[in-house]
């Protein structure tokens, strides 16, 4: 099924091709446009229901030559029912904290944020931002984003969930965590935190941003069942998704 966008036109544009975040000795290109208007919470909502990612005051999905590795994804949030793991996770987090924050950045934020930066992708682009540059990741938004901060008894800061708020569920922009407290699991408490959210505002999805085929970075994503993909124009359970995307990259016989 094909999803509306809006009823007035709107201007979009592909990127020139780049080196693919997510798979080694591939280009990306997306397809862009401008989150703006009067109507801009709504055209949000209708572009991340077609499978768009919003990036400051843009939406973009992949639009890839000879590659649809990548696919958002989303969690169906009534039918959702943790595993035994994450059910251990939930509980071992119970003494923590959630606070829904205005989108501003503050220099607390800003040191967890490198921190973890320099512990989980030392490497990457991200990880040589500055205060600035954090600031504008955080403030920088034309929709209804919230910044969740995840404190423990002491008010300590150990992590925190950019999150956008549409009509039909949250979306997780980006988060980040203390990376020192493994045993916490963090990054999936976040996302459970959410999915009981949006189970208590009625809402029926968390969307989680893409997955990519063969990607371990992606994989965490999977485990949130059930999840739906967006793909061919339309949402389709995880598990299907899969099936239809290894079998194009698989080795002829």
């Amino acid at each position: 099924m094909k999803h509306r966008l809006m009823p007035s036109a709107r201007f979009f544009f592909v990127t020139a091709p780049l080196p693919c975040p997510y798979l080694p000795g591939r280009f990306e290109r997306r397809l862009v446009t401008e989150l703006a208007g009067r109507q801009v919470g709504t055209l949000h909502d209708a572009l991340s229901r077609a499978g768009f990612r919003r990036s400051h005051g843009i939406a973009y999905v992949p639009v890839c030559r000879d590659c649809t590795a990548c696919a958002a994804v989303r969690v169906l949030v009534a039918d959702f029912r943790p595993s035994r793991t994450q059910r251990r996770i939930w509980a071992r987090n119970a003494d923590l904290m959630v606070y829904e924050r205005p989108p501003r950045a503050t220099q607390e934020q800003f040191r967890l944020f490198r921190a973890y930066q320099q512990a989980r992708h030392g490497g990457g682009e991200m990880a040589r931002m500055d205060f600035c540059d954090y600031q504008t990741l955080v403030e920088d938004t034309p929709v209804d984003t919230w910044l969740d901060e995840v404190r423990d008894a002491d008010g300590a800061l150990l992590g925190a969930c950019l999150t956008d708020r549409m009509a039909d569920g949250f979306s997780a922009v980006y988060s980040f965590f203390d990376a020192r407290l493994d045993r916490r699991s963090l990054g999936s408490f976040m996302i459970l935190w959410l999915i009981e959210r949006a189970r208590a505002l009625g809402l029926p999805y968390v969307y989680l941003g893409f997955w990519v085929h063969n990607c371990t970075k992606m994989s965490y994503k999977e485990k949130f069942r059930p999840i739906e993909a967006y793909i061919g124009d339309r949402w389709q359970p995880l598990d299907e998704v899969q099936r239809k995307i290894a079998s194009r990259y698989a080795d002829p016989a």
